[in-house]
């Protein structure tokens, strides 16, 4: 099984997207740089942030790309890993509590389908 199913972006693909959308691709690659300097939360931090994140999104090319940004940016492969750990909870967490929306429902109907 390949690596990363996705197709790669290439810079001629990169180049023809923001031929295509010259304003949105340059305020995008604006916002990138704003979001992820040093602020209130140093860049290591945001990039923690953002490893966390694409887990959840669970985007292949974000999920590498920030893994490398933070470790480039000063985070230890222990601090990346208890960040994915993070993801995992949030992302199971959200499927618990969730879960009230099939209680509801299971509350509201019968087996026979009687539910008048």
């Amino acid at each position: 099984m390949p690596e990363n199913p996705y197709r790669p972006m290439t810079p001629e693909l990169a180049s023809r997207r923001a031929e295509l959308a010259p304003e949105p691709h340059r305020a995008f690659e604006e916002l990138g740089r704003a979001v992820f300097a040093d602020g209130a939360l140093p860049t290591k931090t945001k990039q923690l942030i953002a490893v966390a994140a694409a887990h959840v999104t669970q985007c292949p090319t974000c999920i590498d790309g920030h893994t490398k940004l933070a470790r480039r940016a000063g985070a230890s492969p222990e601090e990346i890993m208890e960040a994915i750990w993070v993801a995992i909870e949030m992302r199971a967490g959200a499927a618990y509590a969730h879960s009230a929306i099939a209680m509801h429902a299971l509350a509201e109907t019968s087996p026979s389908g009687d539910d008048g």
